[in-house]
């Protein structure tokens, strides 16, 4: 798996539009922030009226599905429920990133630009996030390209963490 990055801005995802936008949504996080609140933005806030509505709930094991256009490049966009903030841990993380892979499997897509659970918050630090996806995802050759919605600090964080095992491996 090839991992690349992009910056959480709009302008910055309309450029590297793909098959599929993967986000993840706390139950108490209203309004959404992060990938899920710059698709509320960009939708004139239907994101939160369907949360008003209790359609999308962000409850732990929830996955929602829409199509993404024509208000950003992907042709879907996929929310992941990762229940309450205050209980969000490791193992949460975990399944959440193993069901984010399965759910991209199931659909075929070799292409995807995700923002891993709890990263827009930085519960999970970047360089954890990026260790889980690879070592969940290293089985699984479908996967062709994840393009990373970080931070430029949460980018260089990551690609100093990956250099430092290569070295590591290698020396």
């Amino acid at each position: 798996m090839e991992l690349r990055f992009v910056r959480p801005e709009l302008a910055e995802l309309d450029r590297v539009g793909m098959e599929v936008l993967v986000a993840a949504t706390f139950r108490d996080e209203r309004p959404p922030r992060g990938v899920a609140g710059l698709y509320d933005w960009r939708s004139a806030g239907r994101l939160s009226r369907w949360m008003l509505d209790g359609f999308v709930t962000g409850d732990l094991g929830e996955v929602w599905m829409t199509p993404a256009r024509p208000r950003l490049p992907f042709d879907k966009l996929i929310l992941f429920g990762a229940g309450l903030i205050q209980e969000f841990d490791d193992s949460i993380f975990c399944a959440l990133v193993e069901r984010m892979l399965a759910t991209m499997l199931g659909l075929r897509a070799r292409t995807v630009v995700a923002q891993l659970p709890g990263r827009h918050l930085d519960v999970v630090s970047a360089e954890r996030a990026a260790d889980v996806l690879l070592e969940l995802g290293a089985d699984q050759t479908d996967h062709d390209v994840w393009t990373l919605v970080e931070t430029e600090l949460g980018q260089k964080a990551i690609t100093d963490h990956l250099l430092q095992k290569r070295r590591r491996r290698e020396g």
